[in-house]
């Protein structure tokens, strides 16, 4: 086995819960195998690179191993390297927030609030 579609090998090594959520993805445009926008029937084969945008985030990996059958998580994760960048950090910016029920700010918590929204703290 040196090869199989995209879509299978999606499902296959659980980057998508099925195999119509990865065709649809590759349908969508979502799916990139070496650079190149992929169809469902995109064959991949060990050394591709995959570029799938699964929910919120774009994961970047490297065929390690084609399987064509579902396998548990642990033997899934051996089929793939994972290259994808972290994600950037946070910016730590500190909210301004008040306790649950508390009711509306006074005059002066409200001028306090002003103040520290308008950086003069």
């Amino acid at each position: 086995m040196e090869s199989t579609r995209v879509d299978r090998w999606l499902w296959a090594v659980r980057l998508t819960k099925t195999r119509p959520d990865a065709a649809a993805a590759c349908r969508g445009g979502h799916v990139r195998v070496n650079g190149h926008p992929a169809k469902p029937a995109t064959t991949v084969s060990p050394g591709d690179e995959v570029r799938a945008r699964v929910g919120d985030t774009t994961r970047v990996v490297e065929v390690v191993r084609v399987i064509q059958k579902r396998v548990g998580a642990a033997d899934a994760a051996t089929c793939y390297l994972d290259r994808t960048p972290a994600p950037p950090p946070l910016a730590a910016v500190p909210v301004a927030r008040r306790e649950r029920g508390a009711g509306r700010p006074t005059k002066r918590e409200r001028r306090v609030l002003d103040r520290f929204r308008a950086g003069d703290r």
